[in-house]
This record gives structure tokens, sequence and C-alpha cells, in this order.
């Protein structure tokens, strides 16, 4: 699968541009600001319906309109999927495969999945669990509908709990016994599927990491990742009656797959957050980022796309050439990529004789450079 044509309408600083793409590697260069980010995130928009850095959608309208547009066309076995999205103020998203709008956005999660590597990524690292949760749902979100579905019906079960616990807490009446239990079983049923989903695909996720992370390390350094869940010590529903007492103080649901979290660690049991350079780090979340690449890729059967964000930052010269050579060696098909230096980026692909088709971005505009 690769995007083979790119057109954006009043998306962020973008009035109007289209862009027919390479399907090897595509850089977009030019200076801070000029909006380069921008067409990765329009492009995040035509895979997952949303944008990867503002939940809100009527902020990627450009300003001083009243709507915005992306459409791209993608090339997959000799079939051709034209995929658009807009937005007027005030109105509904709509998303279209063909000129046929979705009944819902989740049908459309899947379809032509995506990776994403940025520097807001280091979030991950050193902000609260949702992050990596937030991360491995996404992957698994990617792969498996009836998992995207379970987890829209567990939070949205989670905050009638939650709401149930503050009503009670705050004199609103008496805790509806018999509610909480449905609530209790509402929960159980739809959370422990999640969380064996989520065990089963730590279990294939992991060596991937660890081989991706030796590469770019060269072994340097001995790095872990660890899934931990209150339902590994624990059964759920019996969680959920021990810790009543506690959630009706807290006013919170205090047990559960929403509690679940990533441990990270460096030099065997040293928390990365804590221990890890930022160059460290980065190759860490890079790591993550290529396993998911390989996982989705496995589970799909087809080469998601791979979009590199400002991803020489804080990497050193020869971590940035061995990351460039693994993903354009072919294994992770079409590569979408940004950097301030043009030369920069000629320099490194001409080092691992690679093809890279370089756009110059310029306050909203776009012209290709040239194909090297």
């Amino acid at each position: 699968m690769w995007l083979k044509r790119l057109t954006v309408l009043n998306f962020k600083n973008y009035h109007e541009a289209t862009l027919e793409f390479s399907p090897e590697v595509n850089a977009f260069t030019g200076p801070n600001g000029s909006g380069k980010t921008n067409l990765l995130d329009a492009i995040h928009y035509l895979s997952l319906c949303k944008s990867y850095f503002n939940p809100v959608d009527s902020q990627q309208i450009k300003q001083g309109e009243d709507w915005f547009m992306v459409q791209g066309e993608f090339e997959q076995e000799g079939r051709s999927d034209l995929v658009a999205c807009s937005l007027k103020r005030n109105q509904k998203k709509q998303f279209r495969k063909n000129k046929k709008e979705y009944p819902r956005l989740a049908d459309h999660i899947g379809q032509f999945p995506l990776v994403m590597v940025s520097p807001n990524d280091s979030s991950i690292v050193t902000d609260g669990s949702e992050e990596r949760r937030r991360f491995v749902d996404s992957v698994l979100s990617q792969t498996d509908l009836q998992y995207l579905d379970r987890l829209i019906a567990y939070n949205r079960c989670l905050v009638q709990r939650n709401s149930l616990l503050k009503q009670a807490a705050r004199g609103a009446g008496a805790l509806d016994l018999g509610l909480l239990e449905v609530l209790n079983a509402q929960l159980v049923e739809l959370g422990v599927p999640i969380f064996e989903k989520r065990k089963a695909f730590m279990r294939e996720f992991i060596p991937e990491f660890d081989a991706h992370y030796r590469f770019l390390a060269e072994t340097a350094e001995t790095v872990s990742l660890i899934y931990h869940s209150q339902l590994m010590e624990a059964d759920f529903e019996w969680l959920l009656k021990q810790h009543l007492d506690r959630d009706r103080a807290l006013e919170r649901t205090t047990v559960g797959i929403h509690k679940d979290d990533l441990q990270f660690f460096i030099h065997q049991d040293m928390p990365l957050k804590k221990f890890g350079s930022q160059g460290q780090q980065k190759s860490f979340l890079i790591a993550l980022k290529l396993a998911q690449h390989t996982f989705l890729h496995r589970q799909k059967g087809f080469k998601p796309l791979l979009l590199l964000d400002d991803i020489f930052d804080k990497l050193d010269g020869t971590r940035t050439r061995k990351l460039m050579q693994m993903v354009s060696a072919g294994d992770f098909g079409q590569i979408f990529l940004t950097d301030t230096d043009a030369d920069r980026i000629n320099r490194i692909f001409e080092e691992i004789n690679r093809n890279v088709q370089v756009y110059n971005i310029n306050r909203g505009s776009a012209g290709q450079l040239e194909r090297t």
C-alpha cells in the first residue's frame, strides 16, 4: 500500500496544495514553521480520521476560512482508493472512501494503517500511563475492530460508574448497588478480553522491539519493556468488589484495564525516564514505533505508511545513518520524513545508496526539488 497523491484545502497553514509521491522515500524540507509537519498530519488524518497533534478538529481549519478538506489517493495491489475528510465549522466531520460516507469513523480505522514517529512521542516516556496505553491501543485498534469497539464501550461504562460514585459521594442519593453490580459486570465482560489481547500483543511485540533497538544502538546498552496490569494479580470482578470503599472515597474507579501501564528500563533495572539520555530515549521510542510497523505489517499482510517527523533531532550521525538504512531498505514500504536541511537528506541517502524524492516547503507551498 502507498499514497500516490495528497490534496489539502484550507488545512492548517495551507490554502491549497497537491503533491504526487514516490512509493519509496519522500522528504519534506524547509525552515521551521513552514508546514512540513502539517503535511504529515494531513496523511495521518487520511489514515486515522484525526490529527496526531491536536484533538480539536475545528482548529485544523486555516485561519479566516470556514472549512477544510484533505484528500488522498491510495494504491494497493492494482486497486486505487480515494479517501477524503472534510469539516465545516460547527458541523460534523465527514469521511468518505470512494465518495461513499462511512456510517461511523471506526469502520475506517485499519484500512490504511500508519505509524508516526514524532518529537511529541517523548510524552510516552515522560508522561503518565495514559500515554503508554494510548500507544498500545492505537496499534491494536488498527488490526482488530472488535478491540476498538470493546475499548470504546469500556470507556463509556467507566464514565457511567465514575458518575454513579460521584453522585453518591456528593449527597445525590444512596449508592445504587443494583446499578453498580450491572456496571461491574459490564466492565468485566469488556475489560478481560482487552487485557488478554494486550497481553498477547506484548508477547509478540517485545522481541521485535528488542531487535530494532539492538540494531539502532549496536547493543551499546540493554533495555527492557514490561507490561503491567492489575488483572495479572487478581480476578477483575474480585478487584472491583475489594476496592469499592476506596472507589467511593476517591469518587472514581481505581482498578481495571484503564490502569494498565508499560514500564521502560535501561541497563536492566534503571527507569528510562530518569536515567536515559535524550538520545537513548529517542532511540527507545523509534524502536517502539518500528516494532509497531513490523507488527502491523504482519497482521495486515501489507506495509503501513511510515511517517518520520524531525527524525534527526537528538540522534548522532551513526544512529541516523543506521535508521535511514534500515527503513529505506524495502522492509518498511513508503516513507515520509521531514527535516530542515535538504542537503543533509540528500547526503545521507547518497551515502546509503537509496532513492529519495525531496520537496521544498515554504510557508504553506510545496515544490519538488529533485529525485536522486
